[in-house]
C-alpha cells in the first residue's frame, strides 16, 4: 500500500501564508492522532551550526509548537550533542548556538532541551535485533518524550547523499555512544601526494587521531571515530573516505537507529521535511553553500521512508542550478546527488529502511 505524502509549494497570497501552510500540513497528517493532551512532544530539529544560514528557520517551528499546544500537548524543541568538533559538541555550546540562530523561547514559543545531557552521556539502551546492532544507544529525552515531531532541512550530505528524516532521526537523536557506533567503519585515508602537510585537520579531530609524520597527515584508525570532519576541512582534498567499504554499512547503522527511535513511537510520530535552500552539504558547517535547485516546498508524512523517497525524487526532478557546486546532471529527471557524492548510493537507506519495515517507497504525493 502506498503512503501518503503531503506537499506544499512555497507560493503565497495575502490570504495564504507560507505559515498557514504548515499548519495545513500538519492537519492533513493526522497531528491531532499523534497529541495526546498532556503528552510531553519532542519537536527534533538541526538548529544549524553557528555560521550556517540553511536551516530551517524559527518562525516555521513556531507553527508545529503553537498546533501542539493547541492539541493540549507540552512541546519542547531538541537535537543531541554533535560528535566532531564545533559550537554543539555540548550543552552549553549547543544551547548558545541554537538561541544565536534565533531558536528563543520568545521566537519559538517552547523551552529547549539538549536530548543526551551535558556532554552527550544521557543515553537509553533500545533493544532492536536487527543485522548491524543488537542494541541502539538513543538520547534520553527523545526516549522518555510521548510523541515526536521531526523537521528536517532536506540537503546533500557527503556520507548519506542526502540528508532528510532519516537521518534526522537516526543520527540526530543518537547519543555520543550512538554516534560513535554509526560512524565507526567511516576512517578515511590520506592521499599523500596531494598532502602539504597545513595541519588544518589537526585542528578540527577532535580524538587527537590525527599527527604530522614527515610533512604529511597521518590517521591513527584506533583514534579516529569517523566524524568525517577532516574531508571537509582538508583544503586539497587530501583525505577521502574509504567508500566501498564505509557507506554501505554506514547507512544501514543509521537506519537501525532510526528503527531504536521509533520503537516506543508508534502512532505517536510524524515527519516534515523542508526542500528549501537545498545545500549540497550538511547543517553542521559553519557555512552553507548555494542551493543545488531552486526552493521546491514542504512535505510531511507519518512515513519516514515515503517522505524521504518523495523528497529525493522532487530533488532531482527539478532544474539543477548552474551557479552551485553542481557540475553535470542539470537537468530534471537526473540525480543531483549523484552528481555531487558520484560513490554514495543514497537509495541503500530507503532500501534498507523499507526491508526491516520501516516504512515504504511507495507514495502518493498529495497536494494541499
Amino acid at each position: 500500500m502506498k503512503s501518503p505524502v503531503y506537499f506544499a509549494d512555497l507560493r503565497a497570497k495575502p490570504n495564504r501564508n507560507l505559515l498557514s501552510k504548515v499548519q495545513a500540513l500538519l492537519d492533513a497528517v493526522g497531528i491531532s492522532d499523534k497529541i495526546q493532551k498532556r503528552a510531553l512532544v519532542a519537536v527534533k530539529l538541526h538548529f544549524g551550526e553557528a555560521g550556517n544560514t540553511a536551516y530551517v528557520r524559527p518562525i516555521f517551528i513556531r507553527q508545529v509548537v503553537d498546533r501542539i499546544k493547541e492539541l493540549g500537548g507540552r512541546p519542547f524543541l531538541t537535537d543531541a550533542n554533535t560528535l566532531y568538533v564545533g559550537s554543539r559538541s555540548d550543552s552549553v555550546g549547543h544551547l548558545n548556538t541554537a538561541i544565536q540562530n534565533g531558536f528563543s523561547y520568545a521566537v519559538v514559543g517552547a523551552p529547549l532541551i539538549i536530548a543526551d545531557g551535558l556532554r552527550g552521556t544521557s543515553e537509553n539502551t533500545i533493544s532492536v535485533n536487527l543485522k548491524r546492532f543488537k542494541r541502539v544507544h538513543i538520547a534520553s529525552e527523545i526516549v522518555k518524550a510521548d510523541a515526536m515531531v521531526s523537521v528536517a532541512h532536506f540537503k546533500g550530505h557527503e556520507l548519506s547523499g542526502f540528508g532528510g528524516t532519516i537521518k534526522n532521526l537516526g543520527m540526530g537523536c543518537a547519543s555520543r555512544k550512538g554516534k560513535l557506533a554509526q560512524h565507526s567503519t567511516v576512517s578515511p585515508k590520506v592521499n599523500r601526494k596531494k598532502c602539504i602537510g597545513c595541519g588544518e585537520c589537526i585542528g578540527h579531530c577532535a580524538k587527537k587521531a590525527i599527527r604530522l609524520v614527515e610533512e604529511k597527515a597521518q590517521i591513527n584508525a584506533k583514534k579516529c571515530v569517523g566524524c568525517g570532519e577532516c574531508i571537509i576541512v582538508c583544503p586539497n582534498e587530501a583525505i577521502q573516505i574509504q567508500w566501498n567499504q564505509a557507506i554501505p554499512t554506514f547507512l544501514e547503522n543509521m537506519v537501525e537507529y532510526t528503527a531504536g527511535v521509533l520503537k516506543n513511537k508508534k502512532n505517536a510520530a510524524l515527519f516534515l521535511n523542508f526542500i528549501t535552500n537545498v545545500s549540497p552539504a550538511c547543517d553542521c558547517y559553519g557555512h552553507s553553500d548555494a542551493s543545488i535547485v531552486p526552493d521546491i516546498g514542504i512535505v510531511a508524512s507519518s512515513d519516514p521512508v515515503a517522505i524521504d523517497q518523495a523528497s529525493a525524487d522532487l530533488v532531482n526532478r527539478a532544474e539543477g542550478s548552474r551557479t552551485s557546486s553542481l557540475t553535470k546532471h542539470f537537468k530534471p529527471g537526473q540525480d543531483k546527488f549523484r552528481a555531487i557524492y558520484p560513490k554514495v548510493d543514497w537509495e541503500i537507506q530507503l532500501e534498507y529502511a523499507e526491508k526491516i519495515g520501516l516504512g515504504t517507497r511507495d507514495y502518493t504525493l498529495e497536494k494541499i
